[in-house]
């Protein structure tokens, strides 16, 4: 008896030409350049921030990641999209002065020149989910990476602050082979120019100038920064002989740490 060949169901056919159709390649080139036009995080790994359009992003890119698909190139734009426009709204206005915040790691270029791609990789990834998660934590808001490092706002100084040192101290501790993570922090307040999702002008120059000048798990600030704090719940000291091109020339800069008591 001749057996014949049972004809493939027509759902597993059409299955089968779906998936063909979603990796070729020019639709996803297509869709991959339409979501680098999309304003936002571009990066889906990008550390979560417990947003449920982060957990979103993160499941699209790790579903099926060992193939391209322009599936989900598009709903990776999509949640980029939300975000951009959603995002604003979580960041302090300039009325009555914000605290900006600028991070850096100490030595990392160097290091990163010898370590390799995915070491590198690896460790900003990590050094990101702990920033993002510190700063949320204080109320502050991300404005942008900065590669080893991020600027960030917030409304309340004393929360920067904070968020400033606790993220240094959780960074210290983060495993690298063959490089000690150090991060720096400087903040100045003032009443910057917030422009889209971004925020320009001298103030955040201040802060950039005042970060670079810090230490490895230092926290500088300035005294438009301190003038505003709990005098009773940080310890403040004068950064003697403190000069950065580009800043005030009466510009006084301090180093601040936080006084935690027995209860937290």
């Amino acid at each position: 008896m001749t057996v014949t060949d049972r004809p493939e169901p027509w759902h597993l056919r059409t299955r089968r030409f779906l998936r063909a159709t979603d990796q070729r390649g020019e639709l996803v080139r297509g869709a991959r350049f339409l979501r680098g036009l999309v304003p936002g995080e571009n990066d889906p790994l990008a550390p979560a921030t417990g947003r449920s359009s982060d957990r979103l992003a993160r499941l699209l890119t790790e579903a099926g990641a060992d193939r391209p698909s322009a599936t989900r190139e598009l709903g990776l734009a999509a949640v980029q999209a939300w975000q951009a426009v959603r995002r604003p709204g979580n960041r302090p206005l300039a009325a009555n002065g914000i605290t900006v915040l600028f991070t850096d790691l100490v030595g990392f270029s160097t290091w990163a020149l010898r370590a390799g791609d995915e070491r590198v990789l690896e460790l900003l990834r990590s050094v990101s989910k702990v920033t993002e998660s510190v700063v949320t934590g204080h109320r502050g808001s991300i404005v942008k990476g900065l590669g080893d490092g991020v600027m960030a706002v917030f409304a309340d100084p004393d929360e920067a602050v904070n968020a400033a040192y606790e993220t240094c101290s959780a960074v210290s501790v983060i495993k690298a082979e063959g490089y000690l993570p150090h991060l720096r922090a400087g903040l100045h307040r003032g009443n910057p120019q917030r422009v889209g999702n971004d925020y320009l002008g001298v103030d955040v120059n201040i802060a950039a100038r005042i970060m670079a000048a810090a230490d490895g798990d230092e926290v500088l600030a300035s005294a438009s920064v301190v003038e505003k704090l709990d005098r009773d719940a940080f310890t403040v000291r004068p950064r003697r002989n403190f000069r950065a091109k580009g800043t005030p020339r009466d510009l006084r800069v301090f180093r601040v740490v936080p006084r935690y008591t027995a209860d937290g």
